[in-house]
């Protein structure tokens, strides 16, 4: 086996044997964290460590743009903001989306920074900021991801699977919207935090017209219509 190669193991779990495990006759040391396709997963399936990389990188990327950039007009910095800075907040944000208040707040100071930085709109407030350019938060933008990702599931390109992972509730109510999902239970806190439960709460929520759409493009103009309305 090459050199270069090198193998860990990544224990998981508040109740896991810590086995030793080896490859021939050597021992494969243990790790705290293992970063796969970009995503740092540890040991406690925390995202603190994934919002602390994917953010201080950000910064950067948004303090060269700062730099080095000489117009700071509208058009000029959401070019570079969307092209360069936010997908670094969202990469793989289904599956990592942060959810402590602290870890949320830590990604949308990176954004108001950014809207901070266009000529004219440094002194107005965070929210008149957004409104103005036509952005969601980040955090609105991660519930509209969500809510495609279900759209998919159970009408979309990957339905034959979301039959596997939601529940249609029997609801018979005329306010229903229709395709309302079930709460499943569980036990853990963590699965709070599984897109097959977060999401259903706010799926339950959205129009009949919203989840009825006959297309994803539709949809999405449909729901963008509704987050907009939200606080």
């Amino acid at each position: 086996m090459p050199d270069y190669w090198s193998f860990t193991v990544l224990h998981i779990g508040k109740n896991n044997q810590f086995h030793t495990y080896r490859m021939g006759s050597d021992r494969l040391e243990r790790n705290m964290a293992e970063r796969d396709l970009g995503v740092i997963v540890d040991h406690k399936l925390n995202r603190s460590q994934q919002r602390d990389a994917f953010a201080k990188k950000a910064n950067m990327i948004l303090g060269c743009i700062n730099r080095c950039v000489v117009s700071k007009t509208r058009e000029v910095i959401l070019l570079f903001y969307s092209a360069l800075v936010r997908p670094q907040l969202e990469y793989c944000g289904l599956f990592w989306a942060p959810h402590f208040k602290k870890d949320v707040e830590k990604l949308e100071r990176i954004q108001r920074r950014a809207t901070r930085m266009i000529k004219g709109l440094e002194n107005m407030t965070c929210e008149g900021r957004l409104k103005k350019l036509g952005l969601f938060s980040l955090e609105k933008r991660r519930l509209r991801g969500d809510m495609i990702a279900v759209f998919r599931y159970l009408k979309g390109c990957h339905k034959e699977e979301g039959e596997n992972l939601f529940i249609l509730a029997s609801i018979d109510r005329t306010r229903s919207n229709g395709l309302k999902l079930q709460q499943g239970r569980f036990r853990l806190d963590i699965r709070k935090k599984f897109l097959t439960v977060r999401v259903v709460k706010h799926w339950n929520k959205l129009p009949r017209e919203v989840v009825e759409s006959p297309s994803l493009e539709i949809f999405k103009s449909r729901l963008d219509k509704c987050l907009s309305g939200m606080v």
